[in-house]
């Protein structure tokens, strides 16, 4: 008894001892801890990682929301003008000089910052010739003109030149340029002095327009040309007279390739000279812009010349600029005036209009001592503010758009510094129908850059949200039943040992690079869907009628046939019928081509106003399908297969067919993780990038016509980001686009998880 009884406690010894128990407890308790703050520490970092993303996307996108904002830098009193009128101010690019016009005929240069006189320029006006007008070209042609008394016109240019006298040391010289000679050159034949004048540059000719003093026009072209030999200057004179104005024009503007001269009459009115053939110039359009008292004070080209700035003597501010009359009976090339849009109004009469170089931008103003910055194209007024408590009557602005200097009408001159770095974007710019210069309605356009320096960025968001979703929906379209269906049959009814050779084969494809789908559907299946477009209907009809007659056949034979096919491989004898019916499809295409649509499906669409390219949604909804079938379909496939066994068999037990179980049971049980597979897989569809880029042909259209192409945010973003300046406009809304993106698949996530707990909670009593 006694050896029993130590045999009995020698093997209770091997119990681990009460402290052992204790010790083990608190290292399991410390070791549940610290997963569970390791866990808490993973998603709290995964937040603040958003939270960070999301504050350094909109910190670059920021800036775009300012407005305009200046602040005095200098002030004082103009110099070297015999005059105290003054016609015209202008500034060069590096902020060292500035340029004053006086009617009398005088062009100085002085210093910013004090105003000293660098150099005075009188001009060669006649002894007893008074100067009577004063016109502007386009700032980066830096004309000016002045009209005479005796009806000839002086052109200049203030022109200046840089020198370097030693290393590192840059000095911006005055050089003055007379283009057709420092001498007044013809411009009416009659001798009536010119009331109104206006001139402008357009390659080797000059243009001048004038409204003499007995009410007529003209128009002279003079073109400059040097001798190769000589090198002697020539200068040959064409003049026209132009149809006469209801009404006198007290202001002209030429466009930069002459071929449209716009004036302002007495009226209140708008007048459209075509021009473009001088010998046959037609008045096109007259438009009434100010009413009752009202009168146009100031006028002003835009850069390009394509739009024009009207301002008014109660503060109002319209662009303009020509639209083609579409009517039947207007013929080719006929134009109309058409008001595109006003600004903020200023307090008093406008004074003077002065056109950023090489924006849509002008700089405006008024008799009230205002100032305004206003921009074209996103119809902006991005400052409007007192800034002199006497009138101002001319303003210039800086080439590259970092100063402003004004004179009020005591020749007082006042620079400020500019910030105005982004007045391109607003949200109705971004977001809204925006009429574009040349367009004829109010459009949503993308388009970031173009060869010409007068070409207008159109930065509208929504070609490239449109396209996103549109690549996301066709892709989802051809990717959510493949994927649902086959995880249903694949968890469901799938012999094991085939699941088992299926799953890992395509969990597999989603390996696969992007980069390899996408060079496969712009090289190969676009190419091929072009040439065999009736197999895009047949494929999609006679799939289906072929799986259901096989079924039918499959029922029809023996037991003892069927059931040599072990349950769950049934799929496998369906593969060597799919092939061959999609291979007779396609050697199908061409004859029913010649059967219904004349040898050519494509023409035919053609035909039926529906336009086809071969980079389109259909091809893109094929190949990102395949990249997002994987997704789905691995996690869709593990929700249908992890639904209790118990479910299933109870469903069947009580006499429901596996049909009805897979429907009434299993998909709602497992409704919450195909949910989310379905969600997941469009949050991938609408990231994509390389597929669209390679497969979509990059069109910003704005439909959802799967024949079309379209452009993404993402590969918008991988496009044009690398060739962007930094911290340019077009720079930080390539950041807002990513900012879209990010926005756009946060709130689909959110979502889903939404709706994925509410499922969850209305199946989890199964």
């Amino acid at each position: 008894m006694n050896s029993n009884a130590n045999t009995a406690g020698e093997r209770t010894s091997f119990l681990p001892s009460a402290d052992a128990m204790a010790r083990r407890r608190r290292r399991r308790y410390l070791a549940d801890g610290a997963a569970r703050w390791m866990v808490r520490a993973g998603g709290g970092g995964v937040v603040v990682a958003l939270a960070l993303i999301f504050v350094y996307l909109f910190s670059e996108v920021f800036p775009l929301l300012k407005g305009a904002s200046v602040d005095t830098q200098a002030s004082y009193v103009a110099e070297g003008s015999r005059s105290a009128e003054p016609a015209y101010l202008a500034l060069e690019r590096y902020g060292e000089i500035g340029m004053r016009y006086s009617r009398d005929g005088e062009l100085v240069y002085f210093h910013l910052g004090d105003g000293e006189v660098i150099r005075r320029v009188d001009l060669a006006v006649p002894e007893g010739i008074e100067v009577t007008s004063v016109g502007n070209g386009e700032p980066r042609a830096r004309l000016v003109t002045f009209g005479l008394s005796d009806g000839t016109a002086i052109i200049v240019r203030h022109g200046f030149e840089l020198q370097f006298p030693e290393a590192g040391v840059r000095r911006v010289v005055p050089a003055p340029e007379f283009p057709v000679g420092a001498d007044p050159v013809l411009v009416d034949d009659n001798g009536a002095a010119l009331d109104t004048i206006a001139v402008q540059h357009s390659r080797d000719d000059i243009g001048v327009a004038a409204r003499t003093a007995d009410g007529r026009m003209m128009f002279v072209r003079f073109r400059v040309s040097t001798g190769s030999l000589t090198g002697e200057r020539e200068v040959r004179r064409q003049a026209y007279e132009l149809p006469d104005a209801p009404e006198p024009v007290t202001h002209l503007q030429l466009s930069a390739n002459l071929w449209n001269l716009i004036g302002a009459d007495t009226d209140g009115h708008l007048v459209y000279w075509d021009i473009a053939k001088p010998g046959q110039a037609v008045v096109r359009d007259r438009r009434r812009v100010a009413d009752g008292d009202e009168s146009i004070t100031a006028l002003q080209y835009l850069n390009g010349t394509f739009s024009i700035v009207a301002g008014t003597s109660t503060g109002q501010l319209s662009q303009w600029f020509l639209v083609r009359d579409e009517t039947e009976d207007a013929g080719d090339n006929i134009f109309f005036l058409a008001r595109a849009r006003d600004f903020e109004q200023h307090p008093g009469a406008i004074t003077d209009i002065q056109a950023e170089y090489a924006r849509k931008g002008f700089v405006v103003v008024d008799d009230s001592g205002h100032l305004g910055v206003h921009y074209g194209t996103s119809a902006r007024t991005l400052l409007l503010k007192k800034v002199s408590d006497r009138p101002l009557v001319h303003v210039g602005v800086s080439p590259v758009n970092n100063r402003i200097i004004f004179e009020d009408d005591a020749g007082q001159l006042t620079e400020l510094d500019l910030w105005n770095e982004h007045p391109e974007a607003s949200l109705k710019a971004l977001w809204g129908k925006v009429w574009y210069e040349g367009r004829s309605d109010p459009e949503y356009v993308w388009q970031a850059s173009s060869g010409s320096d007068s070409f207008e960025p159109k930065y509208s968001m929504v070609p490239l949200t449109v396209g996103t979703l549109k690549a996301a929906f066709f892709a989802m379209l051809f990717a959510m039943p493949l994927a649902i269906a086959g995880a249903v049959y694949t968890a469901y009814f799938m012999s094991p040992k085939l699941r088992g050779m299926v799953k890992p084969t395509i969990e597999v494809m989603e390996a696969l690079p992007t980069v390899i789908l996408g060079f496969l559907a712009g090289l190969w299946l676009a190419p091929f869907l072009e040439n065999h477009i009736p197999v895009v209907f047949t494929v999609l009809v006679g799939l289906p009628l072929a799986f259901l007659l096989f079924a039918w056949a499959w029922a029809q034979l023996p037991r003892s046939v069927r059931n040599r096919i072990p349950g769950g491989w049934e799929a496998v004898i369906l593969m060597p019928i799919i092939c061959l019916l999609v291979w007779g499809l396609v050697e199908l295409s061409p004859i029913i081509e010649i059967w219904f649509f004349d040898g050519s499906m494509r023409q035919w669409f053609t035909d039926m106003g529906i336009t086809y390219d071969q980079r389109n949604a259909l091809v893109v909804g094929i190949a990102m399908g395949f990249a997002v079938i994987p997704t789905i379909f691995s996690i869709a496939e593990d929700a249908v297969f992890t639904v209790p066994k118990h479910l299933t068999q109870g469903s069947l037990a009580l006499g429901a067919t596996p049909w009805q179980t897979v429907t009434r049971v299993i998909l709602l049980t497992a409704s919450p993780g195909i949910f989310s597979a379905v969600m997941i897989g469009f949050g991938r569809a609408v990231g994509e990038t390389m597929i669209v880029l390679m497969a979509t042909g990059n069109s910003p259209v704005v439909n959802f016509n799967i024949f079309e192409g379209m452009r993404t945010l993402s590969a918008n973003i991988a496009v044009e980001l690398p060739e962007t300046a930094v911290n340019s406009t077009h720079f930080r809304i390539l950041f807002m686009a990513g900012l879209v993106l990010f926005a756009m698949t946060f709130i689909v996530n959110t979502i889903a998880e939404i709706v994925r707990q509410r499922l969850r909670a209305r199946y989890s009593n199964l």
